[in-house]
């Protein structure tokens, strides 16, 4: 098992807030609070970095300065 931590972007909008993880491809998601947007992103990055070990796809580690620096940080175990 590996543990990875990688930095999270949440951005309000009108009635929802969007989240993504920069250093994972296509790795988005979306709550209509802050809380349930952090919430359902921990959820897609599992499956994102499930998809690619499963794909046979390194999986990007996140600068150490880049996670000093970020707002907040999301850690997995995989």
């Amino acid at each position: 098992m590996k543990t990875y931590v990688f930095r999270v972007v949440i951005e309000p909008d009108e009635d929802r807030f969007y989240a993504e993880i920069p250093a994972l491809p296509d790795c988005h998601s979306w709550g209509y609070t802050y809380e349930e947007a952090l919430k359902n992103m921990k959820e897609a990055a599992e499956l994102c970095v499930e998809t690619m070990t499963e794909d046979g796809q390194p999986i990007p580690e996140e600068d150490s300065q880049t996670i000093r620096k970020a707002r907040i940080t999301l850690g997995l175990v995989v």
